[in-house]
């Protein structure tokens, strides 16, 4: 029964060591990224203040990220108040395609860019799928961070809230 004890203890703590902690994503992540169509990097320094903020983690080839866009842009005057950071660790290349196919230069509050290799937005969120989308307040506290895609009209509800 001892040895059980132990055991069992032993499992629970190497679980909570392994979960995320919560309180790191309470701020924007410390990203850098290379802005299509500009190649200009960007940063959290970027950013506008006291104005809310989502983070878009994606792949330009995920169907349930070009989904999400889709039904963004039926409503896209729901996600006009709010600056929108869209970020990827793919190549470049496919981020400039993303940001044509998408029309994303109609948007002067969406910021598309590729993290590269660096996968340093991917470790903070500790994404598992794409899109991962986290929404800040005008003072860049979270919110709600979805770790899949919402329904858009939830979305647009939790964008209006920020």
């Amino acid at each position: 029964m001892k040895n059980i004890l132990i055991l069992l203890s032993l499992i629970i703590t190497t679980g909570c060591t392994r979960a995320q902690d919560v309180s790191k994503i309470q701020s924007i992540p410390p990203y850098r990224i290379l802005s299509a169509p500009d190649s200009a990097y960007k940063t959290p320094a970027n950013l506008k203040k006291n104005q809310p903020v989502m983070i878009v983690y994606f792949s330009p080839d995920c169907s349930h990220c070009q989904r999400l866009m889709y039904e963004m842009k039926g409503q896209m005057k729901d996600f006009s108040k709010i600056q929108v950071i869209m970020i990827t660790p793919v190549d470049y290349k496919m981020v400039k395609g993303f940001y044509r196919d998408f029309g994303v230069s109609e948007y002067p509050n969406f910021t598309v860019g590729t993290e590269g290799y660096t996968y340093q937005v991917l470790k903070y969120y500790n994404v598992k799928m794409t899109p991962y989308i986290a929404i800040y307040d005008h003072k860049h506290k979270l919110l709600k961070a979805y770790e899949k895609a919402p329904k858009i009209k939830e979305l647009a509800g939790m964008v209006k809230k920020a």
